[in-house]
């Protein structure tokens, strides 16, 4: 085996939701393609050329020389306008189209991992234009594919999943922005304790303390007395994460105990995706 054994958890949680997402997307007939997804602006067709497109660039493919329409409502910022390239010169092509490239792309993708010689910590150009370890840019790609895998099963009514390899790479990353989420964006006092109580197929519990200069950081130790507890299921955990709700639409799915205006600022500056 050539890929580094800390690799490995990454390209197996990838394979996986890029795998299902095939599945999912097969059986679809053309009208199908155009249901609108909980992503402002984009389809089925939209998120499936989004998955092909990032994979491409990922093997080296040149980026596609394309001018993007002026009336793209949901295109407000320079990453907006990078991502809705790969999408946009994609926006006619038939479903038999989206499924061959869709294949083709995932066999040489496939192909390139398991070939993978390079170290962890190797640097590589990520999706979004930074030099990141390969490791990091390898679970960001897992992170990305299982979620845009269900954003998929939401608009096609297909739930599943949301247990898989993916899931639990994408745990562990959403949790390394909580610091970030309550002790920054939120401005959670020094000296307090926030405890994120997520049930469901992917259970945790987990504390972020805001030491005396302000500085969050997150361990599974309980906490006595937290400032505010957050209590929710981890399907609605993950759509506040990514951006695919918005905490009033969601409130009866999440119970709130403690200061009521700190668990308003930590919601509503819970996403983490652009």
């Amino acid at each position: 085996m050539t890929v580094h054994p800390s690799l490995q958890t990454a390209i197996d949680a990838w394979t996986h939701s890029i795998e299902a997402i095939a599945e999912l997307v097969t059986p679809l007939v053309e009208g199908e393609w155009s249901w609108a997804t909980d992503l402002p602006g984009w389809s089925v067709r939209d998120v499936v050329s989004h998955v092909i497109g990032v994979e491409c660039e990922m093997l080296g493919d040149p980026r596609p020389i394309h001018t993007l329409p002026r009336d793209l409502y949901h295109v407000r910022s320079e990453f907006a306008r990078r991502m809705e390239v790969q999408v946009d010169v994609r926006r006619h092509h038939t479903a038999p189209e989206m499924l061959s490239e869709l294949e083709y792309t995932v066999i040489r993708r496939s192909r390139q991992l398991r070939n993978e010689s390079r170290e962890p910590d190797a640097l590589t150009r990520s999706p979004l234009g930074e030099e990141r370890t390969l490791e990091f840019v390898l679970q960001q790609r897992a992170f990305d594919v299982w979620v845009h895998e269900q954003d998929l099963r939401r608009v096609l009514d297909k739930p599943g999943n949301l247990d898989s390899p993916g899931a639990h790479m994408t745990r562990d990353l959403l949790m390394k922005a909580l610091p970030v989420i309550v002790a920054k964006r939120a401005q959670a006092p020094a000296d307090s304790a926030v405890v994120f109580d997520v049930s469901g197929p992917v259970e945790f519990m987990r504390t972020v303390r805001v030491d005396a200069e302000g500085k969050g950081t997150v361990d599974g130790s309980v906490s006595l007395g937290p400032t505010v507890t957050l209590a929710l299921d981890w399907e609605t955990f993950v759509r506040l994460a990514c951006g695919r709700t918005r905490p009033a639409a969601v409130a009866e799915q999440i119970k709130i105990d403690g200061d009521p205006q700190l668990a308003a600022a930590i919601l509503d500056n819970f996403a983490v995706t652009p």
